[in-house]
């Protein structure tokens, strides 16, 4: 996130400088205690602690599913088919927890819910209860409730079951891959539902990889989706009866018996433009409810948690937390409905996990239990799988609490009461707006962009509240509000200074009257939106092609007049890894490089100099949303080579000589999230 910075405007700015900061945040910001020097600055762990589950060393605990028991003991399903009960999950008087087996002989148990008095735990192919029938610990019953096709296909996962506001059972089934996303077997793309003694209701489809959902404190259902084919990046989505999703695959059973939805795949028009405007030729498509922009917030999303009474986590109930298994950590969703339409924003919450976080209970203490796994798709927290427990000790993180959308702008609602001068000078935020394709390719460069200026702003009596006046907002889009210079009324910055709005309706109501008060200098705003608009040029096209130099070439250099001396071919395996693990060159030798994206996500390739391949990784973490356009390969001397970021089964070649220096020159994947894992070795050897 870019610098904040305190000046007035000077008469006239020279290009030269705008373009000099251009370059200076092109790497795309700088952590939260570098933002400024002005304002007090804390961390997540000052308010948020993570206290760790000790696993024993038999028992692999790759989460799938978490529920509990009327004892208060935690009951987890896994990925290897097993349910392991856990006692004192709270460490109580200093006491490890205790594991016991109760079932095991699944497939792939990826949900599990305490109802109805029993443990019910949905497999790959059915939702299936457990009973104890003799009272030894361990299941005796297993009884199958309702059973569901499968082709085979390694992404058939199946998710469930979440309780229904009328009792039922809901289940989502995720599509088969084939290199898009495929409904290979009857019902697969679609949610659910399932009474007590077996009977299902086909309830929507469109859905991709459903692995997260929940109701809201108002009984709605809602659930998370990842970026892939026809889904540009994640989201979560209220679901109602007769909804399609997005994702045409499901569409293929719409003509079964029972079926809400009439849509047919023919129907679904692939153009590439906003999923809003498509839907506003395709009845029954639902957009989402809140984007959640790929690589900022999260790259994989998963569990739903609603913030009830059993919760203790902050000053923010009737929220949403939402969890992502790709960069280990979790979301605040905020919802308010308009015109009858779910809309809302998303804010970063707590990261640092230690796995790829997939389930989110709440435990009787008021703690949020977090259960992962990392199998397959790695995670940023490294662990193959996790247990932890989110803690709020209590003191008061000064946040943006909500933003709601106004006829005329927005209004955002503090934890605490804000600094007047600093919420009041237009200098301290940035609105700006963003939007995907809809279309057939795996996920969606960002399209769109604009910047919306401000015209007034307001600060309520008991400051914490700020009314936003603001042009430009567009329906359909999501609209990044960054608050980077707003202080707290003593003087602390935001814990988290940005989050992102999706506007699905403008409500009716009451416009702010703009008075010589509350009005924006209109040369302070152009001024402002000269900076905005200089800083999205990330980087100036004489930076971007004096970085690029000899470190994408993607011909042969003429002066190759041989060839070159070493042609390598580079692939993908699952997991994140690259099929090679080791590439050895002699030094100063030409190398023809081919890279070949196998795998079912977006990857690129990019040589390191010695020691330096996590300061390019997590550089590019930090390129937000102009990232995709420069293939999330930061501007940094430490980039040696690198490819383009490629989708699934696309291919990129590029020419570079080996370095003159022998030694370790280690290969990565900058992909936000994927260099912690996903590397290799290129050995330089003397000639």
């Amino acid at each position: 996130m870019p610098l904040f910075y305190h000046y007035r405007p000077l008469n006239y700015i020279k290009k030269g400088f705008v373009f000099l900061l251009c370059i200076l945040f092109s790497t795309g910001g700088f952590s939260q205690e570098k933002q400024d020097t002005t304002g007090h600055t804390e961390k997540e762990e000052d308010f948020y602690k993570i206290v760790t589950l000790p696993i024993p060393e038999n028992v692999i605990l790759e989460v799938g599913g978490m529920t509990f028991l009327p004892d208060d003991a935690l009951a987890v399903s896994t990925r290897h088919g097993e349910v392991w009960i856990i006692h004192n999950p709270y460490m109580k008087n200093g006491e490890l927890p205790r594991y016991h087996l109760f079932a095991q002989g699944l497939h792939e148990a990826l949900g599990l819910n305490y109802i109805f008095g029993d443990l019910y735990v949905t497999q790959r192919s059915e939702l299936t209860r457990l009973r104890d029938l003799d009272g030894d610990g361990e299941a005796d019953e297993y009884k199958t409730i309702y059973s569901w096709p499968l082709a085979g296909n390694y992404h058939e996962y199946a998710y469930g079951p979440v309780l229904d506001k009328d009792s039922n059972m809901i289940e989502t089934l995720n599509l088969g891959w084939i290199g898009y996303g495929e409904s290979l077997s009857k019902w697969h793309g679609w949610m659910l539902k399932i009474t007590r003694d077996g009977k299902m209701k086909p309830f929507a489809t469109g859905l991709r990889s459903p692995a997260g959902f929940a109701l809201n404190d108002k009984g709605d259902i809602f659930y998370a989706e990842n970026q892939g084919d026809w889904v540009g990046s994640g989201s979560i989505t209220h679901v109602e009866e007769g909804d399609f999703l997005g994702n045409p695959a499901g569409l293929i059973w719409s003509g079964e018996p029972g079926s809400p939805v009439k849509l047919k795949k023919s129907d679904i028009p692939d153009t590439g433009e906003p999923k809003y405007e498509v839907a506003k030729r395709v009845p029954g498509l639902k957009t989402p409810s809140v984007w959640f922009p790929h690589t900022i917030l999260g790259i994989s999303t998963s569990g739903i948690l609603s913030y009830e009474s059993k919760g203790k986590m902050g000053p923010f109930e009737g929220q949403l937390f939402v969890g992502d298994q790709g960069q280990s950590k979790i979301m605040r969703v905020y919802l308010e409905k308009i015109k009858g339409v779910y809309q809302g924003v998303v804010f970063p919450f707590r990261e640092g996990f230690s796995s790829g976080i997939l389930r989110l209970n709440w435990g009787s203490d008021g703690s949020m239990f977090v259960g992962m796994t990392a199998r397959g798709w790695d995670a940023t927290g490294g662990g193959l799988y996790g247990l932890q427990r989110l803690v709020w000790n209590g003191k008061m993180p000064f946040e943006m609490k909500t933003v709601q959308a106004r006829p005329d702008g927005f209004e955002i609602e503090f934890t605490q009461p804000v600094d007047e001068k600093t919420a009041r000078d237009v200098f301290s935020w940035k609105i700006s707006s963003f939007t995907y394709m809809y279309h057939h390719e795996y996920g969606s460069p960002i399209i769109n962009q604009g910047t919306c200026p401000i015209k007034a702003i307001a600060v309520s009596p008991d400051h914490l509240k700020v009314r936003l006046v603001v042009d430009s907002m567009k329906l359909g889009y999501i609209h990044e509000i960054r608050a980077e210079g707003v202080r707290s009324s003593d003087q602390f910055t935001l814990l988290h200074n940005f989050g992102y709005y999706t506007l699905n309706r403008i409500p009716d109501g009451e416009k702010l009257a703009i008075t010589s008060e509350n009005k924006v200098d209109p040369k302070l705003m152009e001024h402002h939106m000269m900076m905005m608009e200089a800083s999205a040029h990330r980087p100036s096209p004489a930076a971007s092609k004096k970085f690029s130099g000899n470190k994408h070439l993607t011909r042969q250099p003429i002066e190759w007049k041989t060839g070159p001396d070493r042609t390598i071919v580079i692939g993908t395996k699952p997991g994140l890894k690259f099929d090679l693990e080791t590439i050895t060159v002699k030094a100063g030798s030409r190398v023809k490089l081919t890279f070949r994206n196998n795998d079912d996500m977006l990857h690129n390739f990019v040589i390191t100099r010695p020691g330096t391949a996590n300061k390019v990784g997590e550089a590019s973490v930090k390129m937000g949303l102009n990232g995709e356009k420069m293939n999330f390969v930061p501007v940094m001397p430490e980039v040696m080579f690198y490819t383009n970021l490629l989708h699934p089964k696309e291919s990129n070649t590029i020419y570079f000589t080996a370095p003159e220096k022998a030694g370790e020159y280690v290969y990565i994947c900058t992909y936000p999230g994927h260099y912690m894992v996903m590397r290799g070795v290129l050995k330089v050897i003397p000639r």
